[in-house]
């Protein structure tokens, strides 16, 4: 139950940040759908643990640096 909840969570907030950065309402929404991609990354990589598959542990690690980069870049760093 509790890997099913978790994919669930990971697969949502996936797509609502997709869509918040892919709407280009403005760069503080966009830093915010990096974090929420941020937090899709890290439910992701507990259902590859969950499940002991790796690779979509693997994929999620990689996701979740490239996702922190984005919150950097949109969040800590946007001027303006």
């Amino acid at each position: 139950m509790l890997d099913e909840t978790v994919r669930w969570a990971a697969a949502i907030s996936g797509i609502v940040a997709a869509l918040m950065i892919a709407g280009r309402f403005g760069g503080r929404i966009t830093g915010w759908g990096f974090a929420l991609f941020t937090l899709s990354s890290i439910a992701w990589i507990t259902a590859g643990w969950l499940d002991d598959t790796w690779s979509l542990m693997v994929q999620n690690l990689v996701l979740f640096g490239i996702n922190l980069l984005g919150v950097w870049r949109w969040l800590i760093k946007h001027e303006g």
